[in-house]
């Protein structure tokens, strides 16, 4: 009795013991995995990240600074605060590279097959794979929701703040200050005898914008705000072009929205920097009053906000099969195969992103459609490699 117990104690140790092998083995085989997606995935950040800055955000930059005069620190700290919103674009781009490249690479290496042999099947390799992209589908959306919306509220208070302050001479007499249009026609001429804390005093604006007749407005003080100046002790006077007086009208405190249009022109919210819930809300609100066109845009881009984060799953589902390179090829086809998918995809999701816009599909499907057809694709491709071969 005593040997079969002692026998059967050592039948559970040695269980015990390659059980234990073959998790530590398993556990460093994750850990080997995630980190050549980890490093390919940073690489792959940066890559993509500034090639949209160097092609679209630098344009902006220099727009902001020549036509709106924005100081040149103050437009550079705007874009860096618009590079969450580039993040949520390469995130899925850099996940399929870094999954595509790091298969690939374990494929030419042979060490898939020698995987294989070890009887580690290639659904258990991707099972690292699928939870880094899981992480990042978690890590686009929470940027999306929380950090693009804080980011473009401080953007829109820095343009707001530079177009505040520009032009305003501090602790100067007897100045005048030009208002130019895009086309650098004078819209408005100001006078102002001396400028303290940012405040005019005694001042006489000229303001000729408006085609039908010209406003002269003469004030104690004048002062930027959020919404445009105001102004304080004044009078208006309205006279047509031919010099006819319309209107005299005193006032003790007026707001006049100078210059608002460029600050909504460059500063104004799009639906794009709504968070998932307040769109959600804001159509709610806002569907009986809106236009069917922008409605239809308005919901797409409300289920895009969960569609385009899990895209980072299906374009990860489709690179595994993909980057499994037969043995007789013995040149690395990642990159290309990365470059091809990512062409299919945008194809594909311009494409139905222009049918949700015009009715033609449900904006859901609209939205989702790109990651159903990358979805499907992908699923067939790795049930064929992982399974069925």
């Amino acid at each position: 009795m005593v040997k079969i117990y002692s026998k059967y104690k050592e039948i559970k140790n040695n269980i015990k013991n390659k059980i234990k092998q073959k998790y530590e083995s398993l556990a460093i085989l994750d850990r080997y995995i995630l980190s050549g997606l980890t490093n390919v995935f940073i690489l792959g950040v940066i890559v993509f990240t500034s090639i949209i800055f160097a092609s679209e955000t630098f344009t902006q930059l220099i727009k902001q600074i020549s036509l709106y005069g924005i100081p040149f620190h103050i437009a550079f700290m705007m874009i860096i605060l618009n590079l969450p919103q580039v993040f949520v674009l390469t995130i899925p781009i850099s996940t399929l590279f870094a999954v595509v490249m790091t298969i690939n690479d374990l494929s030419l290496k042979s060490e898939v097959t020698i995987f294989k042999a070890c009887g580690i099947s290639i659904a258990r390799v991707a099972k690292p794979i699928f939870c880094f992209a899981f992480v990042m589908t978690i890590l686009s959306f929470m940027i999306n929701e929380f950090v693009v919306p804080m980011a473009s509220v401080q953007s829109k208070s820095l343009a707001i703040y530079s177009l505040e302050q520009k032009h305003i001479p501090e602790n100067k007499m007897n100045f005048t200050l030009k208002d130019l249009n895009k086309d650098g026609q004078l819209k408005r001429l100001f006078y102002a005898q001396w400028c303290k804390n940012k405040t005019l005093n005694n001042v006489t604006i000229v303001d000729i914008s408006n085609p039908k007749n010209i406003q002269i407005i003469q004030a104690k003080k004048g002062a930027t705000s959020d919404y445009g100046w105001v102004f304080d002790d004044g009078v208006i006077y309205t006279i047509s072009k031919d010099g006819k007086i319309f209107n005299t009208s005193f006032f003790e405190t007026s707001d006049v929205k100078f210059g608002i249009g460029d600050v909504n022109e460059l500063v104004k919210e799009s639906t794009n920097e709504y968070n998932f819930f307040k769109l959600m809300k804001y159509i709610k609100k806002e569907k009986p009053k809106l236009e069917k066109k922008l409605k239809l845009e308005y919901e797409i881009n409300l289920f895009d906000k969960l569609a385009l984060p899990l895209t980072t799953m299906a374009l990860a589902l489709i690179g595994i099969p993909l980057a499994i390179t037969p043995v007789r090829v013995r040149y690395n086809r990642g990159f290309l195969f990365s470059i091809i998918i990512i062409f299919i995809y945008y194809v594909i999701r311009a494409f139905s992103l222009n049918l949700g816009t015009t009715g033609t599909i449900h904006p859901l499907l609209a939205a989702w459609l790109p990651v159903i057809i990358i979805s499907i694709i992908g699923g067939i491709l790795f049930y064929k490699k992982a399974y069925k071969i």
